[in-house]
Parts: C-alpha cells; structure tokens; sequence
C-alpha cells in the first residue's frame, strides 16, 4: 500500500537528474527492497549509512552479504577504516559526485539507507557549517570520559538549548557534533541548522519511506535480528576491532548502536545479559528518531511495510522517471 504524504516543495529544476531514494527505520527491509528495485531497473544503488562505510564491521551493520554485493553493488560501502572520521558533509560530496557519475552512464541513482542526517545533508547542504576536527574530538572525548555523555548533554543545553531539546542525552555521536561545531565555530548548531544552504541539488528524488505499521513488530524484528548478529559471531567482529591499539571506545564507528555495547561488555563493564538489552533498547530508540525525522520530510511517499505491492512501487518509480526524462524504464524496454 503506498500515500503520498504531500507535495515536495523543493525548488529543483525541471531538468535535474533524477534519483530514488528509500528511507525507512532500521529493520524495516529497505535492502531487500533496494535489491528488489535494482533488479526491475536500471539503477545503482548509494549506500546512506554512517556504519557501513566501515570496512571490518560488517556484522553489525547488517551490511548485505557478499552475494548481494556481488549481483547488486552499492557505492559508499568499504570505503573506510574504522579510525577514520567521516562527515555529513564528505557524504554529501561523495554522494553527488556518484549521482552525476550514475546518471552520465545512463543509470539511476538509487540511495537507501537510514542515516537521515545524510538524507537531509545531500537536499539542503550545510550551510557553511565546520567540518569534523579531530583534534576538538578528542578533547570533548576526554571531558566525556569525565562528566559522562549526559554530563555533556547538559553542557550542550547551557550553550544551545534548542539543539539539546532535539537531542537525546544518549546520544553521543549528535551531542558530540554539536559541542564540536560550537568549539570551532562559537555559533550554535541550530543557528547552522537554521542558514539557508547553498543552491538546491542537482538531482530531483522520489522519496520512498518504508513505514513499519505496528510497532511491537518492528520491536521484535530489531531483538531477533540482533540475536542472529550474535549467532553470527558479532563479538568476535567486535574484538578484532578491540585489538587494534588506535580504535578505542570513543571514536564514532566504535559508538555505533550494537557496537558500542558490544565493546562494553568485552571491556568487562557490563554482563551479557546488561549488554543484549542494552543493544536492543538502542536500537529501537534509533529506530524512534529515523520515523521522527521522516515526519519531517516533505513530498514522501510512504510505503506500509509488510503489506506492500511490489508492481505499485515499480509504477510509482516509473511515472518519476518518465515525468521527468526521457528514462524508458518498463521491464521490456528499460536501459541497459
């Protein structure tokens, strides 16, 4: 079943390249769907995804498996090292160079994933706003280690009340970006937020949202899925990150939901059992804020998961491209 939540108010030429993008909260199947997609048309899929950008956390990620990536690649996979910091703002740059890249051979850009900080960074820019320090990290890092991530959450609400009203006090990766962007700047993050961007994007998208109906469901989806990450030997991914001397529990790819409760307990700071639930409850509460940012969003066309018809999804992906190019996107005629 597919609605249309409203019109896209974006100002995007008439003339702009077009992509597909599904968003969906974590454990809502936008892969296989993704895969799904990319098999009736001529599309390249964008991974939107803050954690499988990291080669070695695979698990974890839930990044698809080597089969799929064999018949489907996906750009903006593997493409770092866990020690390596990585920006809304280096997504963005990536990201539209791939779709310029995709569309020059004639294909679709199809970006998928649930980091909605990269959805809503490649429509609007940054306005300007300062990129990641290492150096700014590492000294709100040290200061966490002794006031405790809520400790700085409430520093946060001293400095810009608005963005500490938006942002969870566990949730260390947007609470350290805020204080970092203060420190470099002395301009609060929602004023950045706040800043007209620069011109609009070159691309103009379908946005797909895959909207789980009942949440009790997901919430089930989220523990089994996490269970059969741990059958799969996601501890043991885990600790050949902790034998690496340069990672350690206050880098971004290391606080990643799943990741960073997992390295807690191998550190000895918690039980097995404190550490699943620990894991389970972050990812709901991650999953929380995607379908809060999706309330957001403008021009969606949601898609209830589980109850959807595939051959609808395909003609609503058809009628974008032919309304906006000369794409022939059917089954029988579609590009090569």
């Amino acid at each position: 079943m597919l609605s249309v939540s409203g019109p896209d108010l974006e100002a995007n030429p008439l003339d702009a390249i077009p992509a597909v993008f599904l968003m969906g909260p974590t454990s809502s199947g936008k892969t296989d769907l993704a895969v799904q997609i990319a098999a009736e048309f001529p599309c390249e899929i964008i991974s939107v995804d803050s954690v499988m950008i990291y080669r070695g956390m695979d698990i974890g990620s839930a990044k698809p498996g080597k089969d799929i990536l064999r018949a489907c690649p996906h750009h903006l996979i593997d493409i770092l090292d866990p020690a390596e910091i990585y920006s809304a703002a280096n997504f963005r740059a990536d990201a539209l160079r791939l779709i310029r890249e995709i569309h020059s051979r004639g294909h679709i850009p199809l970006l998928t994933g649930g980091t909605m900080l990269y959805f809503r960074t490649l429509q609007r820019g940054l306005s300007g706003m300062p990129g990641a320090s290492p150096r700014i990290r590492e000294k709100i890092n040290r200061l966490a280690e002794q006031q405790g991530w809520k400790g700085m959450h409430a520093r946060l609400a001293q400095i810009d009340p608005k963005a500490a009203a938006n942002i969870h006090p566990n949730d260390p990766q947007r609470i350290q970006r805020a204080l970092e962007v203060y420190e470099a700047s002395g301009i609060p993050i929602s004023i950045w937020h706040a800043t007209p961007g620069p011109p609009g994007p070159v691309f103009r998208a379908l946005k797909l949202a895959l909207i789980p109906e009942d949440r009790s469901e997901l919430h089930r989806q989220i523990r089994q899925r996490f269970d059969t990450m741990l059958a799969n030997g996601f501890l043991d991914e885990v600790e050949a990150l902790r034998q690496r001397r340069e990672l350690h529990s206050g880098m971004p790819a290391v606080r990643s939901v799943g990741y960073r409760q997992a390295w807690q307990y191998l550190a000895g700071e918690c039980s097995y059992e404190t550490m699943h639930e620990k894991a389970v409850i972050a990812t709901r509460q991650l999953a929380k804020r995607q379908m809060t940012w999706l309330r957001s969003e403008t021009g969606l066309t949601r898609i209830h998961a589980g109850q959807y018809g595939v051959g609808d999804i395909y003609r609503t992906i058809h009628s974008h491209m032919e309304a906006l190019t000369c794409y022939t996107t059917g089954a029988l005629d579609r590009l090569r």
